[in-house]
């Protein structure tokens, strides 16, 4: 079965960077569109960026739009984002998402999935 996983949050002071990864493993067929989504306390899940299957198509949500880059690697399965330029209001869990098709229990079929969470602080 497909599985998410996220690395790189932490502690970052204002005004510094970051870069998130999300790699995807298991019987993947295929992945379609991969994006990062975050949640901070007591507010919805929001999204970030996201980026098509093919990488050639990119959208960002209009607070990090200028100071992010999404990326993927469609070899290793991953996708990446690259925050800069990083404000107290970033502090977050950071999600990534991905569907696509992957083969399961002897057939072909669609996943859509949610990594774990990585938490991004910003703080001084």
């Amino acid at each position: 079965q497909v599985q998410l996983v996220e690395s790189g949050g932490g502690l970052v002071q204002p005004g510094g960077s970051l870069s998130l990864s999300c790699a995807a493993s298991g019987n993947i067929l295929s992945i379609n569109d991969m994006g990062w989504y975050r949640q901070a306390p007591g507010k919805q899940r929001e999204l970030v960026a996201t980026i098509t299957g093919g990488g050639g198509s990119s959208n960002y949500a209009d607070s990090v739009k200028g100071r992010s880059t999404i990326s993927r690697d469609n070899a290793k399965n991953t996708v990446y984002l690259q925050m800069n330029s990083l404000k107290p209001e970033d502090t977050a869990v950071y999600y990534c998402y991905a569907d696509g098709r992957q083969y399961y229990s002897g057939s072909d079929r669609y996943f859509g999935l949610w990594g774990q969470g990585t938490l991004v602080t910003v703080s001084s």
